[in-house]
C-alpha cells in the first residue's frame, strides 16, 4: 500500500490520493489536498485561512507548525452581526464583515511544510486545484446542508453569490486567478489578497512549538500546544477515560466536562481537516479554518472572520501581532515510535471532544469507520448533548440534575473527524466523517 488519506470532501481526498499514487510522500499529498480544499471547501478554508500542521518523520521527530491567525495592527473596518439558523440547535449570532478579518498564516505554513518535507514542486501540487476551480463542481448533499446553514454569510454580497448562488453547482471561476497566484507566488499571494495587512504579513512567522505529549491507553499521544486549547482537552479526556478502565456514558460525559471546564460552548465554525500516512511511515495532518467566514470575498476567496470568533478567542483586548486562540488540534498516536493513528476534526469547541472520543474507541479496538460513526456526547456547563444513537438505558443512567438534550441521528454539531490508522497488523485504514461528507481513501 502506498498510503492513506482522509479529508473533508471526496475531491479533496482524491487530490491527495493521486499524489500518493504518483510517488509523492505524505506532505506532498497533504499540500495537494489543502489546495484542492480551497476550491471544494471554500466556506471552511482558503488562502486567507489559518491552521495547525503536524508532521512525523519516519523514525524521527514530530514537528508542529503553528500557522494560525495573528492580530492585525489595524482592523479593516466595522464588524457586523448576522443571525444564523442551525435548525435543531437554534440560532446563533455570528460576527462578520471587514472588522472581523485577522492576519492569515495558512499559506505561510503550507510553504514552510513544503520547504522542509516535500518532494514534489509546489506549482505541480497546486495546479490541479486551479483546473478544478475553472470547472467548478456539483454541490453534494453534505455541502448543500452546510451552505444552507451559512447562506447569511456566503450570500451576503454579490461576489459570494456568484460562487454559491447556484443551487446545483459551486461556481469557482472567480477563484482561478487567486489560485494561479498561489501556484506561482506561494505565500506572497496572501499579501495580494490583503494588501492592508502588508506589514503584518511581512512580520508574520510560522512557529514550531513542541507538541504536547502524554502516555495514555498504552500509546504515546501528541497534540497541539497553545495557542490551541484543544490539545490539552484531548489529552485530559483520554487520561480520564484510561483511568476509568471501562467507562460508561456518564464517565465519558464527566471526562469531557472536566477537560473543557467553562470553554464548552461555541458556534458551528468553518474548519476542515486532512490526515495522511504514506508507505514510509511519514504522517501529516492539517486542520485549517476561516472561522465561520467574514462574508467578504476577494478574488473568489472568502476572507476569515477570526476576530469575530469571540467564543473561541475570548472577548478581551488582543494586541497587534498576538496569536489568537483556537480549539483545533491535529493529533498523532504513536505505537513503538510509528504512527498508529493520525486524526483531527472540524466542529468549533466540540472538535477536541470528538477527537478524544473517536481516538479512545479506535485504541480500544473499534474499526476506524465504526469509531467515527459512533454517537458522541458533548457537555456545555450543566447541559449534556447526546447525539442520536445512544440507548434510552444509557440516557436514563445519567444524573437527574443534568440538563439533557437528545439529538435525532448523527449531526454536524458533533464535529467532523477525519482519521487514518495503521493497525497493529500493519494494515492501512482511512475514514471520513459522514456528518460533514468526509471521505477516507487507501491507495494501493
Amino acid at each position: 500500500m502506498l498510503g492513506a488519506i482522509a479529508a473533508g470532501h471526496p475531491l479533496t481526498a482524491e487530490a491527495g490520493a493521486r499524489v500518493l499514487r504518483e510517488g509523492g510522500n505524505a506532505v506532498d499529498a497533504l499540500l495537494a489536498a489543502a489546495f484542492t480544499a480551497f476550491v471544494t471547501e471554500g466556506p471552511l478554508t482558503g488562502p486567507a485561512g489559518g491552521g495547525f500542521l503536524l508532521v512525523h518523520e519516519p523514525g524521527g521527530e514530530t514537528t508542529v507548525l503553528d500557522c494560525f491567525f495573528g492580530v492585525p495592527t489595524t482592523r479593516l473596518g466595522p464588524m457586523e452581526e448576522v443571525l444564523i439558523d442551525f435548525g435543531d440547535s437554534g440560532t446563533q449570532v455570528f460576527h462578520i464583515g471587514l472588522g472581523s478579518v485577522a492576519v492569515p498564516g495558512l499559506l505561510a505554513g503550507l510553504e514552510e511544510a513544503h520547504r522542509r518535507y516535500a518532494t514534489q514542486d509546489w506549482s505541480g501540487l497546486a495546479a490541479p486545484a486551479v483546473d478544478l476551480a475553472r470547472a467548478g463542481f456539483v454541490r453534494d448533499e453534505p455541502r448543500a446542508i452546510l451552505h444552507r446553514i451559512l447562506e447569511g454569510v456566503l450570500l451576503r454580497e454579490e461576489s459570494g453569490r456568484r460562487v454559491y448562488g447556484d443551487p446545483a453547482r459551486v461556481v469557482t471561476a472567480d477563484l482561478v486567478p487567486t489560485l494561479e497566484r498561489v501556484r506561482d507566488a506561494g505565500a506572497s499571494a496572501a499579501h495580494e489578497l490583503l494588501p492592508e495587512f502588508e506589514q503584518d504579513l511581512h512580520t508574520y512567522r510560522v512557529a514550531a512549538p513542541a507538541p504536547l505529549e502524554i502516555d495514555a491507553c498504552g500509546f504515546r499521544i501528541l497534540s497541539m500546544p497553545k495557542p490551541s486549547l484543544g490539545g490539552a482537552v484531548v489529552e485530559r479526556v483520554l487520561e480520564l477515560l484510561d483511568a476509568a478502565g471501562e467507562p460508561t456514558l456518564e464517565d465519558e460525559a464527566r471526562a469531557i466536562a472536566d477537560a473543557y471546564g467553562a470553554s464548552g460552548s461555541g458556534p458551528l465554525t468553518g474548519t476542515t481537516h486532512v490526515s495522511v500516512v504514506d508507505a514510509s511511515g511519514m504522517a501529516a495532518a492539517l486542520s485549517s479554518t476561516l472561522g465561520s467566514g467574514s462574508g467578504i470575498f476577494r478574488g473568489g476567496a472568502q476572507l476569515n472572520n477570526m476576530l469575530g470568533e469571540l467564543d473561541v478567542i475570548g472577548p478581551g483586548e488582543h494586541l497587534p501581532g498576538e496569536r489568537l486562540a483556537s480549539m483545533m488540534t491535529p493529533t498523532l498516536v504513536l505505537e513503538n515510535g510509528r504512527p498508529r493513528l493520525v486524526i483531527g476534526s472540524a466542529g468549533s469547541v466540540r472538535l477536541a471532544g470528538a477527537i478524544a472520543q473517536v481516538t479512545w474507541r479506535i485504541l480500544r479496538g473499534a474499526h476506524v469507520s465504526d469509531a467515527i460513526r459512533a454517537p458522541r456526547v458533548h457537555v456545555d456547563g450543566a447541559t449534556v448533548h447526546l447525539e442520536g444513537g445512544w440507548s434510552d438505558a444509557d440516557a436514563a443512567a445519567l444524573p437527574a440534575d443534568w440538563d439533557l438534550v437528545r439529538w435525532e441521528g448523527i449531526n454536524l454539531f458533533f464535529g467532523g473527524v477525519q482519521a487514518v490508522e495503521r493497525t497493529a497488523a500493519g494494515e492501512l485504514l482511512a475514514a471520513g466523517d459522514p456528518r460533514r461528507g468526509g471521505v477516507g481513501l487507501v491507495v494501493e
